[in-house]
């Protein structure tokens, strides 16, 4: 059994180009699928938020249209309701690399709020990908790769392959054209290389260590990836 960190959005609103703050946190599935299968697999999760905040869900990503159902909406809120780790998360400013084997971040519009400046996070993610251990990025998380610049000031990520929410998800999604600025942009700005997919289709990326997802469907088959590389 392996410690697994899920680094989340402490965030409960996005600040969209107006001012305007719109409701949202982390995305359902993208905490759950994860969750259910380190879980299954007999690993030990540690949630972390910045300031140790209980985690806010996106109370869209409750919604029976996004969860295939009704039936598996309520089965993912149940999960949400009864998980222990959610409920009581360290500080991210008081993690310690070394007490975990791997790093998950789930995404929702959240982590474009508060992650994407965290210099904490920031740091941890740096440290993480130079330690070679697994680390998982999925949906609008990689915002969080962002906060992440080596001493010369260049990004930590730059050069490496991932998949990210794209301008088309979130035009199609109807927030592009409110957004302060959109993540694939912003990403390849820093010399990250995103690779694109179909929209909402499963897209997960390996790239040495790094292992990331395009969107919220990308998050079962990713956290199968990082399972293959905790072995």
């Amino acid at each position: 059994m392996s410690k697994i960190l899920f680094v989340m959005t402490g965030a409960d609103h996005w600040t969209l180009a107006d001012g305007t703050q719109h409701p949202t946190g982390f995305w359902a599935e993208e905490a759950v699928a994860p969750y259910e299968a380190f879980k299954a697999a007999g690993h030990e999760i540690v949630v972390a938020t910045p300031g140790g905040v209980v985690p806010t869900v996106d109370k869209g990503s409750l919604a029976a249209e996004v969860n295939g159902g009704q039936e598996n909406a309520d089965r993912i809120a149940g999960v949400l309701a009864s998980a222990p780790e959610l409920q009581a998360p360290v500080r991210l400013d008081e993690v310690d690399l070394d007490d975990y084997a791997a790093v998950f971040y789930p995404g929702g519009h959240g982590p474009m709020e508060d992650l994407a400046v965290d210099a904490d996070s920031g740091r941890l993610l740096t440290r993480a990908l130079e330690s070679g251990k697994p680390l998982g990025v999925v949906c609008h998380a990689p915002a969080a790769l962002l906060a992440a610049t080596g001493a010369d000031g260049s990004n930590a990520f730059a050069g490496r392959r991932v998949a990210a929410f794209t301008n088309a998800e979130e035009t199609q999604a109807g927030l592009a054209d409110k957004a302060r600025w959109l993540l694939q942009d912003r990403l390849i700005e820093a010399g990250v290389q995103v690779e694109a997919a179909e929209p909402w289709a499963p897209h997960v990326i390996v790239d040495g260590n790094l292992v990331t997802g395009q969107n919220p469907a990308s998050s079962a088959p990713l956290a199968a990836e990082l399972l293959k590389k905790l072995g």
